[in-house]
């Protein structure tokens, strides 16, 4: 798809707004929130600000058509895709301004969001094509899985727009974790194993004391904590946006549940992710993140939150899961230090990271080694199947399987060093 398609004799003055409008569409399309309001005032913006050079168009456009920080990927891969011709762009530039500067090298191209940003462009041109355009494809479907068995195990990162919708649907049919704990509070039970003198006193002044009747009780289950610390920085905030759709569903059926977002610096998001829609509860979390997509530093992050809420949050048996890819870029004494103090604080500390999902990771990086002495498990966090093995090992209390036991990496590590 084109720009330029059509008639080449149309007038560049003319076809300014219907292109304008069609990008506009073609985003909208690839999931980018982009309304009539917004594509007029892009038109607007584009003939009250003039053309000098493609990095102009490409800021004046992006001004006016994108609100969210995480489409700035997918709005630049559908930039560079769709006004890919120098030559219109030359034109429209010229119009302008008739002593425009040389051309400009192209910025360098994003790979993230490549395959939204193709789809919201081809799809208008597919809806054109007639029957007899469209190629006859004959599929062989024996011996295959289903669609859904495909997109059960599909790494999030390379999912579409139609699967990302697919996916979160499944999300929040996941079966949430029943992993209720014991408490030292005690309830009525009449097949309790204890008596409760309390209970036995209040229910004999009935009787004026003349019966005497024990009352049992057995201790309260409710469920633990959940606290939440993900990692939003460039390379996570893919998987950590679809993961919070998992963790607003889990929100919506339990109480105690604490989200915490951190980049540069960490967010409590918790207030945000009770919305009821999660749409909504996204993007109220995206707008409280001042760093979502930035750099990361997980050692100060987490510092952070041992100084300021660990002992609001981590009460009770609480279970904290961490999700990062665990390349820090600051002192490891630090992380390891400050990990250290987060895993005595909880009850059980699980490392989700997306990086487990490559057949070839290996605990090298300086960040994961200082990390890995300090989690008691250790996930991929990068499809549909990796969450719903962590709903089944939080309602079985604790999974102990080698794939997850954190020292199996160390050994290995321990013995590739040796070698």
């Amino acid at each position: 798809m084109n720009a330029e398609d059509g008639p080449k004799e149309a007038d560049p003055h003319g076809r300014l707004a219907d292109n304008i409008a069609y990008f506009a569409r073609a985003l909208r399309r690839a999931g980018l929130k982009v309304g009539p309001a917004a594509t007029i005032d892009a038109i607007e913006a584009v003939k009250a600000a003039g053309l000098t050079s493609r990095e102009d168009f490409y800021w004046t456009l992006h001004a006016t058509l994108v609100t969210r920080r995480e489409d700035d990927a997918v709005f630049a891969e559908a930039f560079r895709l769709f006004w890919r011709s120098r030559e219109l762009i030359e034109k429209m530039i010229a119009m302008f301004s008739p002593t425009a500067p040389p051309r400009e090298s192209e910025p360098r191209k994003p790979k993230a969001g490549e395959q939204r940003a193709a789809e919201g462009l081809l799809e208008g041109q597919e809806k054109r094509m007639t029957k007899q355009d469209r190629p006859v494809v004959e599929i062989d479907a024996s011996l295959t899985v289903s669609g859904k068995e495909v997109l059960r195990a599909k790494d999030f990162a390379q999912m579409s727009v139609a699967e990302i919708a697919e996916a979160k649907r499944a999300i929040a049919a996941l079966r949430l974790p029943d992993d209720e704990v014991k408490t030292r509070r005690l309830r009525l039970d009449p097949r309790g194993r204890k008596i409760d003198a309390r209970a036995t006193m209040r229910a004999s002044m009935r009787t004026g004391g003349d019966l005497l009747l024990p009352r049992f009780a057995s201790p309260r289950t409710q469920h633990p904590p959940v606290v939440v610390i993900a990692d939003i920085s460039g390379s996570m905030s893919q998987y950590t946006r679809v993961f919070l759709h998992f963790l607003h569903a889990l929100t919506d059926k339990r109480r105690r549940v604490h989200t915490f977002l951190f980049g540069t610096r960490l967010t409590n998001v918790t207030r945000q992710m009770r919305r009821k829609d999660p749409d909504e509860a996204l993007a109220e979390c995206t707008g409280a993140v001042k760093d979502w997509s930035g750099g990361t530093r997980i050692a100060e992050a987490i510092g952070s939150f041992n100084r300021d809420w660990s002992r609001r949050v981590l009460g009770q048996g609480a279970i904290v899961i961490l999700i990062t890819d665990g390349l820090e870029r600051d002192s490891v004494d630090d992380l390891s230090r400050e990990m250290e103090r987060l895993h005595k604080s909880c009850r059980r500390l699980i490392w989700l990271n997306p990086l487990l999902r490559y057949d070839g990771f290996s605990a090298k990086a300086r960040g994961v080694r200082a990390m890995l002495p300090h989690v008691d498990e250790f996930r991929s966090v990068h499809s549909l199947d990796a969450m719903a093995e962590l709903c089944q090992a939080l309602s079985a209390g604790r999974s102990n399987t080698a794939a997850t036991d954190p020292r199996r990496w160390m050994d290995e590590l321990a013995v590739s060093e040796a070698a």
